[in-house]
């Protein structure tokens, strides 16, 4: 199976709520706890198991479980390194801390059983995706997970007002993949809604009214795409509280930077305890900053990442991801 599934895609692991999810299909094979995804096998939802190396299918109910293990693009498709913890008779779980992995990698993953036979997950399931080789798709499915559900307390809010006729509304993206089911939005009084959970970024998105591609009519923010028509844009930023340890002699201190166009009077920290504190959100990506202590420039002194800019100075950096 490893040497047959080649599907990578972009990836940022986030909050799920899947008591929101406007489907009836269920969600397998994974959910999302704070800063851990928690793998979950229950060899209930199976009913076929391919064998790695003949490639024969077998009955599930045959299969005497010694070991399950997680197997992705993400670990190469390894068939005994992400082994799975026995929770019962039928579940197994395995946690993984979301800077385990990288940027990059495929949504779509399998369960490896006795590290021979790969778990066949039902058509029935709403994230599955068949497998390929070589652009040609194979008689095998995968499990795959998005990088946002629906989150009733999510940091985003996409809207779409009017369209009270329309039978169903979709909200695809460059975090579901531009899927065109997973997403549906609920009917308001004034139109459509759906709020999710994302990790800084910018993101392209449209509405899909029934079966009709469209940009958001109330966000100016957009960007031509490859059918010469433009895709709506959302940039998702993170707070971030910028401290400078000590200088409680200083009258003023003023946090400038690449966020800011460098402004020396914008952002002016407040005083605390042990220094100096200023509280910003910031888009995804490369800050630049410094602070200006009594009109005195200097870089976060606690701070070891520094870089050169454009005029040959040296600035202190921060990194959205």
């Amino acid at each position: 199976m490893k040497k047959i599934i080649l599907h990578s895609i972009y990836f940022l692991f986030l909050c799920i709520n899947l008591n929101m999810i406007a489907q009836n299909e269920p969600i397998k094979g994974y959910r999302i706890e704070g800063d851990e995804i928690v793998f979950s096998f229950d060899k209930r939802d199976y009913k076929k198991a391919t064998n790695d190396v003949y490639g024969q299918k077998i009955d599930f109910e045959d299969l005497d479980i010694n070991n399950v293990v997680v197997s992705g693009e993400f670990n190469d498709w390894s068939l005994n390194k992400w082994k799975m913890t026995k929770i019962n008779e039928n579940i197994y779980e395995l946690r993984k801390n979301i800077t385990d992995f990288t940027d990059e990698f495929s949504w779509e993953f399998k369960f490896a059983v006795n590290n021979l036979f790969w778990a066949e997950p039902s058509q029935k399931y709403m994230n599955i995706a068949q497998a390929k080789k070589n652009g040609h798709s194979l008689g095998v499915y995968n499990l795959k997970f998005y990088t946002a559900l629906p989150d009733e307390n999510g940091n985003a809010t996409f809207k779409l007002n009017g369209h009270l006729n329309a039978k169903k509304v979709i909200l695809s993206g460059s975090f579901n993949r531009w899927d065109e089911k997973i997403f549906s939005m609920y009917k308001t009084e004034e139109g459509w809604e759906l709020k999710l959970q994302l990790n800084p970024g910018e993101y392209e998105y449209k509405f899909i009214v029934d079966g009709s591609w469209m940009e958001d009519p109330n966000n100016l923010s957009k960007k031509r795409n490859e059918f010469n028509g433009f895709n709506s844009i959302i940039n998702i930023g993170q707070l971030v509280t910028f401290n400078l340890i000590g200088y409680n002699d200083a009258e003023k201190v003023i946090l400038s930077g690449s966020f800011n166009d460098w402004s020396e009077n914008s952002y002016c920290m407040d005083k605390v305890k042990n220094g100096w504190k200023f509280t910003v959100k910031l888009p995804h990506g490369k800050h630049h900053y410094k602070f200006i202590v009594d009109d005195n420039w200097i870089v976060d002194p606690r701070n070891p990442v520094k870089e050169y800019d454009n005029n040959g100075n040296i600035n202190s950096v921060f990194i959205v991801k």
